[in-house]
């Protein structure tokens, strides 16, 4: 969607030409004739770029001081600046002040299209790097090969250019987070703002005014709320679930409406938002509980994607590795390190409880923590909770096996070796019968033998 632009001049001739330019390119345009009306446009939703007329006449403010008021109330709004002749050194101090630019009347289409394109420019890039802050590691898209991931790529690629709700459930770590910013980067709002709301850390005393902005607080300043900061763009709440419930209820209000009042305010605001949701916790039973409503669950739950646990896509991990690795030693300048297969595969079975968050921390660890002369990396460098600690020597290992039978010692291994193999391939049979060297019937007719069964894994690996 093209940015929203709010013309102020107190001269019609100059906001119906300037609409017309503007209009031409594909852009909304407001008008305001005075200072006291842009205020009004101002509070009923901010634009995106603000062109203002330094001299007004019969307005409570001259350009200067709205701008002052914009740059106070609405930082990240760029202003530009109109300037008449003999306003010169005006204009720039109108810029000392704050605005992004001036244009000197009379102007050209060109000059006028071309400084607001580098006006918006300008404030993407600002917000980009505000966000920058509180992003993890957005460049993961979804990497993998595994069904579950190749379902998601799917979905996204058909819900990402609708404005339809979206509610992600997933186990922490899992990249609730990195989903919604890849459907907000791959809609039409990706010029807009993505603004993640953590409803865990909501401040307990001031949900409403985070989230909704507030009039004036006891400085006396106007609170620009969350949903203000994402118009046009996309908000994200983060473990929805914690929001509480009167917050809940405004939120009902707000999605039906897509207009809500600022605590203390009289005067609706008026945004354009695409929410999307996330909680790792079991929403239903919330919901049956009376602890989240129900109204609000159906109107968030438009377009249902869970991610699975890392433990259950277990084929997209070797790539995971690859990626954090690699993106990892860029940062180290020449340095080569790699996973020797025996430390792949032991990172394969392992059950992973804090998903690819725990994962990337692990790569990061290894990389600080292994001897620099090092170039592969072997299992025992892992940490030890990912061979199942405390490391084990061989010696150790026999002492363990040393007073049984032959028959009873090799059962042992071969049950542990098989159904770390079974999970590590997820309980696929063939995947599982090719890697290990045996036809599928043989390996059915060991796994009777051995009295292991595709759920016995399943169960080992949720105790895990």
């Amino acid at each position: 969607m093209k940015p929203e632009i709010l013309v102020v001049d107190d001269e019609p001739d100059i906001r119906s030409m300037i609409r017309l330019i503007l209009e031409d390119e594909g852009y909304e345009v407001r008008e305001a004739e005075n200072a006291e009306t842009a205020r009004d446009e101002l509070v009923s939703h901010p634009p995106a770029l603000i062109i203002l007329d330094i001299w007004m006449r019969q307005s409570d403010m001259d350009g200067l001081e709205l701008q002052k008021w914009v740059r106070r109330y609405y930082p990240h709004v760029p202003v530009l600046m109109i300037s008449g002749h003999g306003n010169i050194e005006t204009a720039v101090q109108a810029m000392k002040d704050g605005a992004f630019d001036f244009i000197e009347k009379p102007f050209k289409s060109a000059q006028l299209i071309l400084l607001c394109q580098r006006a918006l420019t300008n404030a993407a890039r600002d917000a980009e790097h505000v966000d920058l802050k509180r992003r993890i590691d957005t460049s993961l898209d979804q990497i993998g090969t595994s069904p579950a991931i190749k379902g998601i790529r799917q979905t996204i690629a058909k819900v990402a250019e609708t404005n339809s709700r979206i509610f992600i459930s997933g186990p922490s770590g899992s990249g609730k987070e990195l989903l919604a910013r890849n459907i907000h980067d791959q809609s039409q709002r990706n010029s807009g703002r993505f603004i993640m709301v953590n409803c865990a850390s909501l401040s307990s005393d001031r949900p409403l005014i985070e989230l909704f902005g507030s009039e004036t607080t006891h400085a006396g300043k106007r609170v620009v709320g969350m949903f203000e900061q994402a118009h046009g763009g996309t908000l994200f709440f983060d473990e929805i679930c914690d929001l509480p419930l009167d917050t809940q209820a405004r939120l009902v209000r707000t999605l039906q409406d897509q207009r809500f009042k600022r605590l203390g305010g009289t005067t609706d605001v008026l945004v354009d938002v695409r929410v999307i949701s996330a909680t790792t916790q079991d929403i239903k039973t919330k919901v049956a509980e009376g602890q989240f409503r129900e109204d609000l669950y159906y109107r968030l739950n438009v377009v249902p994607i869970s991610i699975p646990p890392l433990s259950r896509r277990r084929e997209d991990i070797p790539a995971l590795i690859n990626y954090f690795l690699s993106k990892r030693l860029a940062e180290e300048g020449d340095r080569k390190l790699s996973f020797t297969s025996d430390c792949l595969a032991a990172l394969e079975t392992y059950s992973w409880p804090g998903n690819i968050t725990q994962l990337r921390n692990m790569i990061d660890w290894l990389v600080i923590m292994i001897d620099k002369t090092k170039t592969t990396i072997s299992p025992d460098d892992l940490p030890a909770e990912i061979l199942g600690q405390p490391k084990m020597s061989a010696q150790d290992g026999l002492t363990s096996t040393i007073a049984m039978p032959l028959k009873e010692a090799r059962e042992q291994f071969e049950t542990q070796y098989l159904m770390s193999q079974l999970s590590r391939f997820n309980g696929n049979i063939s995947k599982t019968a090719a890697f290990i060297g045996m036809e599928r019937s043989a390996l059915h007719r060991k796994l009777k033998t051995l009295g292991i069964s595709i759920e016995t894994v399943d169960q080992s690996e949720e105790t895990s």
